[in-house]
Order: C-alpha cells, then sequence, then structure tokens
C-alpha cells in the first residue's frame, strides 16, 4: 500500500550535486570586482569633504583638543596596489611534461634495438641518424656510451650524449623536424704535487703515494731514455711530479699530463718540463732546453726479464756451443707489441735463419736495430716504410731458434755490434730557437713551484724524522 508522501516532509531544495557550477572565470571576477569596489568607496570616503566646508578647500591641520583631526590626503596608487595586492594571482600554466629514459649500451647493442626495446619511434630514429652532426656519433656507438631521451608516448623529444670529456650532442625536436648541435663541456685543469721514494720499486712507490697507473705510466715513460726501470732502479731513488687533475662540473674526472717532473736514480738528477708548440705538439725537455728522450729508446718492448744479456762468448742455448750473443733478449708474454727504437725506415723485414721472423730498421748515423723471434708484423710495416720511434712494427714470439717467447734485440753502428743497453746513444734535438724564449719563461715559474714543494717535504721528513 502506497502512502502518500508528507508535504512536511519532502525538500524543496535542489541537492548540491545538481546545482549549476560557476565557472572559475566567473568567480576571479567577482572576486577582483569586490575588492576594487571596496577600494574605490574608500577613496571616497576619504576624500569626502568636511561639513561646511567646499569640496575644494584644502584639509588644515588643527590643533584643538575639541576638533575632529582632519585625515591627511591620501596616495591612491599605494591604495590601487594594496588592492591588487590583496587579489590571488592567477594559476600559471603547468609546463608539458616528458618522461625521462636513459639508454645505456651493452656488448652487441644498436641503437635500433635499444629504440625498439623501449617503444621509442623507429622512425624519428631514422631521421636523426640523418642529421650531419649525429652521423658519426651514432654510426660508432660502443659499450659503455649513454644516450638520455626526453619523450611523450615513445615520441622523442630530445637526446643528449656525450661525445668526450670536453663535448656533447643535443638533439631537440622542432616543428619543421630535428636539430641537432654540439655543446661545449667545459673542463678545469688543477695542478698537484706529489713526492715518493722507491723501496722496491717505481711502481709500488707511486701507489703508495696515491698516484693512477696513468701518471706512473707517464713518470717512467718521461724518463725511459736515461733510465731502465727494471734494472737501474735503486733503493732510496725518489721522485717529484707536478701533474694535472681534471674536474667538471666540480667533480673529479682523471688525471691529466705531467706538466714537470724530476727522478733522483743513483746519484743522478734528471728534470723535464712539459712545452706544447703552436703545432699543439707535446714534448719535454730539461730546464736548458735540451730534449729529455734520446734519439733512441733502451728497450723496445715491454719485458718482464732480460733472459740474456749482450755477451761475445755466451754458450748458445740449443747449439750447444760458443756463439756470440751480440745483442739482448728481453723477455715477454706472446704478442706483446715490438716498438722502433727510433725514427727510420724498415730495410728488411722476413724470415732470416735462426733470427725467425725479423725487422731491420736503418737509422741516421748508420745506425740500424734489429728485431727477431717475432710471432707476426704490423701489416702496414713493410720494405721501405717509414717508422717513429715507439711506433709498433711486431709482435713478440718464438720463431728461429727460440726456447721461449722473447724478443732479440740489436743495435749496431757502422756495421759493429753494440751492446744495446750500454752504449752511448745520440740526443734527439733540442727545442726549436723560435721556442726557446717562450720556453725558457715558462720553464722559470714551472721549476720554482717545484723547488718549494721539494723544500717542504724535504723540511717535513726532517720533522718527522726527529
Amino acid at each position: 500500500m502506497n502512502r502518500p508522501v508528507s508535504l512536511l516532509l519532502h525538500d524543496y531544495k535542489q541537492p548540491a550535486s545538481d546545482q549549476p557550477k560557476k565557472s572559475k572565470a566567473l568567480q576571479w571576477f567577482t572576486v577582483g570586482l569586490g575588492i576594487s569596489l571596496i577600494v574605490v568607496a574608500l577613496i571616497n570616503m576619504v576624500d569626502m569633504p568636511a561639513p561646511g566646508k567646499s569640496p575644494s578647500s584644502a584639509p588644515v591641520m588643527s590643533a584643538s583638543i575639541n576638533e575632529p583631526p582632519i585625515m591627511p590626503p591620501v596616495d591612491r596608487v599605494a591604495l590601487m596596489k594594496q588592492a591588487e595586492a590583496l587579489m590571488p594571482a592567477p594559476a600559471l600554466a603547468s609546463a608539458p611534461a616528458f618522461e625521462q629514459l636513459v639508454l645505456n649500451v651493452a656488448a652487441g647493442d644498436t641503437l635500433e634495438r635499444l629504440f625498439r626495446q623501449n617503444n621509442l619511434d623507429i622512425g624519428q630514429l631514422m631521421l636523426i641518424t640523418e642529421l650531419d652532426e649525429a652521423k658519426t656519433r651514432f654510426r660508432r656507438i660502443k659499450p659503455g656510451d649513454v644516450f638520455e631521451v626526453s619523450h611523450k608516448g615513445g615520441q622523442v623529444m630530445s637526446l643528449y650524449t656525450k661525445i668526450d670529456l670536453t663535448s656533447a650532442l643535443k638533439i631537440e625536436k622542432q616543428e619543421s623536424g630535428f636539430t641537432a648541435k654540439i655543446i661545449d663541456r667545459p673542463v678545469e685543469r688543477r695542478k698537484r704535487m706529489a713526492y715518493g721514494v722507491i723501496d722496491s720499486s717505481l711502481f709500488e712507490s707511486a701507489a703508495a703515494a696515491g698516484l693512477s697507473d696513468k701518471v706512473i705510466m707517464n713518470i717512467a715513460g718521461i724518463f725511459a731514455w736515461d733510465v731502465d726501470f727494471v734494472l737501474d732502479i735503486r733503493q732510496g731513488d725518489n721522485y717529484y711530479v707536478q701533474f694535472e687533475e681534471i674536474w667538471q662540473d666540480g667533480k673529479y674526472i682523471s688525471d691529466g699530463e705531467i706538466i714537470a717532473a724530476e727522478f733522483n736514480n743513483n746519484g743522478r738528477t734528471i728534470q723535464a718540463i712539459r712545452f706544447i708548440d703552436d703545432n699543439e705538439r707535446s714534448e719535454y725537455f730539461t730546464p736548458n732546453g735540451d730534449s729529455v728522450r734520446k734519439a733512441f729508446i733502451r728497450a723496445p718492448v715491454d719485458f718482464t726479464r732480460i733472459s740474456s744479456n749482450f755477451n761475445p762468448n755466451r754458450k748458445h742455448p740449443i747449439l750447444n756451443t760458443i756463439r756470440a750473443h751480440r745483442g739482448v733478449d728481453y723477455a715477454a708474454p706472446r704478442g706483446t707489441p715490438i716498438k722502433a727504437s727510433g725514427d727510420g725506415k724498415v730495410i728488411f723485414r722476413g724470415t732470416k735463419s735462426g733470427y725467425g721472423k725479423t725487422i731491420i730498421v736503418q737509422h741516421g748515423g748508420n745506425i740500424t736495430t734489429l728485431y727477431a723471434h717475432m710471432s707476426s708484423y704490423v701489416l702496414k710495416v713493410a720494405v721501405g716504410t717509414r717508422v717513429r720511434q715507439g711506433q709498433a712494427i711486431g709482435f713478440v714470439g718464438s720463431t728461429g731458434l727460440a726456447t721461449a717467447n722473447h724478443l732479440h734485440y740489436e743495435y749496431r753502428l757502422n756495421g759493429v755490434h753494440r751492446n744495446p743497453r750500454t752504449v752511448s746513444l745520440p740526443d734527439a734535438e733540442p727545442i726549436d730557437e723560435q721556442y726557446r724564449d717562450t720556453f725558457m719563461a715558462r720553464a722559470a715559474p714551472i721549476m720554482k713551484e717545484l723547488e718549494q714543494f721539494k723544500s717542504t717535504q724535504t723540511a717535513a721528513v726532517a720533522y718527522s724524522s726527529q
């Protein structure tokens, strides 16, 4: 049975959810209009003349306590500014949000594979790879490379990747397509000084002094013409070095080049200062401008030990007869690169009886060097090829009459064999005359800094021994 609805219980108000919503613009307009009207009313009230006075009469400050105080003139501009300050600021439109993605290149990866794995637009990748600035970078990606991508639903908006230490590639989407530009990544080079005393080896000493492998190898390379770091090192030898540290965005990146160094070996002192000429060629010279390097290096291979020295009366290990050993044998793992000991021209490459695979290089001053028992040659090195000091020409092996992997190295002057380890090597050319004044001017403050550092280290050692 249906009961009639009581009129007393009936709600005639429209539910809140059914009320028409006011637009935000109308609400802002209403609030602003209300505040403006209030300000105008205040201004009118202040400007209203007192009873019995004309509107044009200026207000007069009265000293009588029986008269009501007269308001000072009102700054309408200031009141309007206060009113504007009371009005809430309109909401700013937020910038479009894009998703950020980091693509880390692993072994075997291609950009196409990485794009597909992350649901990025392959068509856009094709357009990007056609940009002149991007062609080389994108075709030579390697494990460890990183690409930072900003995208919206798979549509690439921007892409960023480092090219090297000082530059990066930035690609951005425009209405007309993609644009690419190379961005500079400035670095800061800071000087650092270090000191070490050798107990057993340069490498152990330098590592204990907190030096990186790069700095240690550079020290060995600078003094390689004067010091054999396997055979000439003595306990108590010491060294001082000034080198660069590379920083970027306030973070340490790596060690740079050595600026200056001093090595004290068995009573002799060798100093070296770096100089870069107008052609960006870097070389080390003594403080008076002589080249630190020699025309030849003592050992043309990174060896583990000397397995046989220069010996005219040596007994041959295979032939078992007295047979002069007119060179030095440097034991090293198979495949270790063999370097030309000086600038010259290859005059022989091939198999030479008991020497096995051999290369002979003709140098200036009627000097020749021989490299034997190679496992193989560097392909581009052939008879007639000009080679530079330190250039790889072949690899360690045991071809010919050899019992183990090693390099047999000979040094001949006017056709006469000389001991490669003790022969007096000709000096390299001193600094070019056109750079001498510049070098001397730069070398003086560098050596002063090095001497000051040496003084502090000497004082520190003396203090610690007390």
